[in-house]
């Protein structure tokens, strides 16, 4: 019999790794609301035409990584690869930019990509997404970023770098990419073959290649910085001040550059210094003014970022304790008929309090329930049988330590001690 695997880089999630997923995504919400930005959700399946035109049809993204089908109509459609574009999307579609011009959403969910699994890189995998539309001022750059800082921080990740650079604006990178294609094709022969690729579809792109000999000969090319107005300088200075005021550490990489079409000016990338190896990145971004108008809307500015969730994880798991201690607030275990009649009235009760309770369903053994309350992570227990039911009082046990305390068997009473136990 053929046993049913999961398809090659999409993998299945489980306790105790989706409690720290979970830990995740509610402290996303929590902090990005406080921010003022407000949840989006848009569809896993969009017109391939959406990402040729915004991602860039010269990306690796399009080139060599989509997901791509055919409906019954035969129109061409893709799993998103990345968040931005069906958010603009939907905002146009919708009509949600407001009447002063702005909005500020985010989103969590899964993206597709066809590329070789690794450690920190998947065919599915998840991102936390921010957009800021209607805004052109530097100010903002430096508000979402700050959001994403202060993400970070409060889910205890450690030894982050916020790395900076400027594209400047559109018509400054043809001219900077027509002097690196200048450059880079005098060193044609000594490139691997993706940047020979980029060399003449997307010659920005080879900046933002891993392999070595191929970041040695980068380190010679021209810099954007001397093909930039004093308009972009001033921007980017002002994203600079920005962080600076709020504390936020930063370093300046004048060979940044990301790997989509649609960026301008400020680009930033928050890169794990241990822990992932070469896709150090955990979260990247930047500015994106031309993007809404050329899927079709206004001439609307607009600043966002994604962050990995799965590399997030990984970090988690590796630097603090993120999974909660207990899964359980307690086990009622049961010693005869009467105890279970009992417990089994008393489990919903505890559970309509918003308390973590559960019983054994199998009439097991005293002892037996006591290794599955281990098992689940309870705190406590409680153990009820004709004797505790008759006097409507049990002895609730502290599982790490073994104190117990006697209590009323009233579902208000046993809350009320398990919030102090």
């Amino acid at each position: 019999m053929t046993i049913l695997r999961a398809v090659k880089g999409m993998n299945d999630l489980f306790c105790p790794e989706l409690n720290i997923w979970q830990k995740v995504e509610k402290t996303t919400a929590e902090i990005f609301s406080a921010y003022g930005f407000q949840e989006i959700r848009t569809p896993i399946l969009e017109e391939l035409s959406l990402f040729v035109r915004s991602v860039g049809e010269e990306t690796d993204i399009v080139g060599k990584e989509m997901y791509v089908l055919k409906d019954r109509d035969e129109k061409l459609l893709s799993l998103r690869p990345e968040g931005t574009a069906g958010v603009v999307r939907a905002v146009i579609e919708n009509n949600k930019v407001g009447l002063d011009g702005e909005m500020k959403s985010f989103y969590i969910g899964p993206m597709f990509r066809r590329e070789r699994p690794q450690k920190g890189r998947l065919r599915q995998f998840h991102q936390i997404g921010a957009e800021f539309l209607g805004v052109s001022e530097p100010t903002v750059d430096v508000e979402v970023i700050a959001m994403l800082h202060d993400l970070l921080s409060a889910l205890g990740l450690q030894n982050l770098r916020l790395i900076l650079n400027t594209l400047g604006q559109p018509e400054e990178r043809v001219d900077y990419a027509k002097a690196l294609y200048d450059y880079f094709v005098l060193h044609a022969d000594n490139i691997c073959s993706d940047c020979q690729r980029r060399l003449q579809k997307n010659t920005l792109r080879i900046l933002d290649c891993k392999q070595p000999h191929c970041i040695k000969i980068a380190e010679e090319a021209p810099l954007i910085q001397a093909f930039l107005s004093e308009e972009s300088l001033s921007h980017f200075d002002e994203v600079q001040a920005g962080l600076s005021r709020l504390a936020i550490p930063y370093e300046v990489s004048p060979r940044l550059v990301r790997g989509l079409d649609y960026y301008n000016r400020t680009v930033f990338e928050m890169v794990a210094s241990l822990g992932l190896g070469s896709q150090n990145a955990v979260a990247a971004g930047g500015r994106y003014d031309g993007l809404v108008k050329k899927l079709g809307g206004r001439d609307v500015p607009a600043f966002g970022f994604a962050a990995g969730i799965e590399r997030i994880v990984l970090l988690l798991a590796e630097q603090v304790d993120a999974a909660p201690a207990n899964l359980l607030d307690v086990v009622l275990i049961y010693a005869d008929s009467v105890g279970k009649e009992k417990a089994f009235e008393l489990l919903y009760d505890l559970r309509r309090k918003n308390m973590k309770a559960d019983l054994d369903h199998k009439g097991r053994s005293v002892k037996a329930q006591m290794r599955r309350a281990d098992r689940l992570g309870s705190k406590t227990v409680i153990v009820l049988g004709e004797k505790e039911v008759q006097e409507q009082r049990g002895q609730l046990k502290l599982l790490s330590t073994g104190e117990t305390l006697s209590v009323s068997l009233l579902g208000s009473a046993i809350e009320e001690a398990l919030k102090i136990s």
